[in-house]
């Protein structure tokens, strides 16, 4: 048995991922739906062995379909998610708009699978791209040893901005080399051969938005007793986010357990060899699926710490790769296709 599912925003750089990712899954599709703006009406977009023409959002009737893949913005997902859900099908938003909301659940679904009963509004969030890989690595822990602390430093690649951020980095390390960069336009400061330690918009607390986004996240899906601090940097990457964690737990797990527990983990590839080329790179984890950990070692500054390197494709599972295995939950437990829960 298939499903009639739609993905919105599928001329995006994510939203094309997903149609590749349905496809690359065997998800059970008997009719896909391209949705996109009504400037996109008739665009084609790959699908399988052809193609499938753009609709309009605003004119197509979503209780037709079954699911629906949601990677069209946070301003169109709160007005249209409410819309969409309320004619039957489930949402799966990829923007942060419902994140937080008590009604909506936040899933990974190797962290928190049992969320899907949740769903009383008929969405369920998609995480933030740098949560994602981080709780993926987190939950073994933490189910082991219990996590006390957590401190993350982001190296976010400029896909995470959508294609104008990789235009721009494009655009200005072409320039360098010819007469100069161009000026930036999407980025607050140059991002050819820089980083930039500055992601979102500032908060009163001096964080940002994207910092705030990981904790809250966290706290949401893993465990709100969780100390965790983030600072996160945009760095000229094209595809692929990589995070330096740092954990304190409560209990003691030695490098050599935490290693052992990581290679057993759902969605987990451990690539750690004391050498150098040992470890993965974002370049690596390019258009993989696995959420991969290296340069796992003890921090002998405090009682019961690690440190390690994570990295993890932020187009795939950062983003439509997890939705994509939210519709797989949703199909595994017969939960497509029923109204959620009242």
């Amino acid at each position: 048995m298939g499903y009639r599912v739609a993905v919105v925003g599928a001329t995006g750089a994510v939203g094309r991922e997903m149609l590749n990712i349905l496809e690359e899954l065997e998800f059970p599709v008997d009719k896909l739906h391209a949705i996109a703006s009504r400037n996109s009406l008739g665009v084609e977009v790959g699908w399988k062995s052809g193609v499938v023409k753009c609709e309009d959002l605003e004119q197509f009737d979503f209780s037709k379909v079954d699911v629906v893949l949601m990677s069209a913005g946070g301003a169109i997902s709160k007005i249209w998610s409410p819309k969409i859900g309320a004619a039957g099908p489930m949402v799966i938003d990829n923007s942060s708009t419902w994140r937080m909301d008590p009604d909506v659940p936040l899933i990974v679904p190797e962290v928190n699978p049992d969320a899907v009963l949740d769903a009383r509004k008929n969405i369920i969030a998609n995480p933030n791209c740098s949560t994602i890989q981080l709780v993926v690595a987190l939950k073994p822990l933490h189910d082991a040893a219990r996590i006390k602390r957590v401190v993350v430093a982001t190296y976010q690649s400029v896909s995470g901005a959508g294609a104008k951020g990789m235009d721009e980095l494009w655009e200005q390390t072409k320039g360098v080399f010819v007469l100069g960069p161009p000026e930036p336009k999407l980025f607050p400061k140059q991002i050819a051969f820089n980083v930039i330690p500055y992601i979102g918009t500032f908060r009163d607390d001096g964080y940002t938005d994207e910092e705030a986004k990981m904790w809250m996240e966290t706290h949401k899906m893993l465990d709100p007793d969780i100390a965790l601090t983030v600072t996160c940097v945009r760095v000229p990457v094209m595809v692929g986010h990589s995070e330096a964690v740092n954990v304190e737990f409560h209990e003691p797990l030695d490098e050599d357990d935490a290693r052992d527990i990581l290679r057993e983990a759902p969605g987990v590839m451990v690539i750690d060899k004391r050498d150098s080329t040992g470890y993965i790179t974002a370049k690596e984890a390019q258009g993989e699926h696995a959420v991969y950990v290296s340069r796992i070692r003890a921090d002998t500054t405090v009682r019961y710490g690690l440190s390690m390197w994570v990295v993890s494709d932020n187009l795939r599972k950062g983003a439509a790769l997890n939705a994509v295995q939210i519709a797989e939950l949703l199909h595994e437990r017969g939960l497509i296709g029923q109204k959620a829960l009242a």
